[in-house]
């Protein structure tokens, strides 16, 4: 009796490897852009919690932080003329964040899109830009 090995052929192999190969091209470019998605996710929920403290700051003190006071108004209390008067004892945050990106967000009041912008200028630093590099806003849906 003779005994047959069994094994892969040459051509069984090359057709595995090929699969493998379609379907890493298609896959691995979706997987590259998540890392970059996720970061523009992180940046819309801090700027939805920074714009959550700013109206809990606006409906005890009647305004939103002015321009010079910025967004430090939310962690530690203003002083000077326009101090608030009702200032919640412990801040409304208990830090800021930064970006996704190591950078600080923008505070504008008044803000150029609605009563007041916080933002981040996205993975490049700079404004505007398109993609993973555009900006990040309260605006923005």
């Amino acid at each position: 009796m003779q005994r047959r090995n069994k094994g892969f052929t040459l051509i069984e192999i090359l057709v595995v490897v090929s699969i493998l190969a379609i379907l890493g091209a298609l896959i691995v470019p979706k997987i590259m852009d998540r890392p970059s998605e996720a970061k523009v996710v992180a940046a819309k929920q801090d700027i939805n919690s920074i714009v959550a403290a700013l109206k809990l700051y606006k409906l005890d003190n009647g305004r939103y932080p002015n321009q010079s006071q910025g967004l430090q108004a939310l962690v530690s209390r203003p002083d000077g003329d326009q101090a608030p008067t009702n200032w919640k004892s412990g801040g409304y945050l208990e830090r800021l964040p930064k970006d996704p990106w190591g950078n600080d967000y923008l505070y504008l009041n008044p803000g150029l899109k609605s009563d007041i912008d916080v933002m981040s200028y996205g993975a490049d630093g700079q404004s505007g830009g398109e993609g993973f590099d555009a900006d990040v806003g309260n605006w923005a849906p």
